[in-house]
């Protein structure tokens, strides 16, 4: 089994930085692709960052340029480097993992507790 922890979430004024963590532990020869998502309030969740076995990632558009997905392989953990904080970012973040190649195709197998990001105006 993989257990995901994600940290770095807090209050920021719009305009700010955070830099989400997601740690890894257990079974983490399994995991080949990583993604972090959100939810905020009365919405859907939604992708915000993508990294595939390969390292490629993906961005959907209201993130894009702001938003940076990277890994540290020796210390298992992905991060969510978020600069130019929006209060429309506010929501709760969360960390996911796969153990296939692609789990923004396939479905990410394993999901964390989440972080909350607040941004105020």
């Amino acid at each position: 089994q993989v257990t995901l922890v994600e940290s770095g979430g807090g209050l920021v004024q719009a305009g700010g930085s955070l830099r989400l963590s997601c740690a890894a532990s257990g079974s983490i020869f399994k995991i080949n692709s990583m993604g972090w998502y959100r939810q905020a309030l009365g919405k859907q969740r939604e992708l915000v960052a993508a990294v595939s076995s390969g390292g490629s990632t993906n961005y959907p558009d209201s993130v894009k340029g702001r938003f940076t997905i990277s890994k540290d392989n020796a210390k298992n953990t992905v991060y969510l480097q978020m600069n130019s904080l929006k209060p429309g970012d506010t929501a709760v973040y969360y960390c996911a993992a796969s153990s296939l190649d692609d789990g923004l195709r396939s479905g990410y197998d394993y999901w964390g507790q989440g972080t909350q990001v607040t941004v105020t105006s």
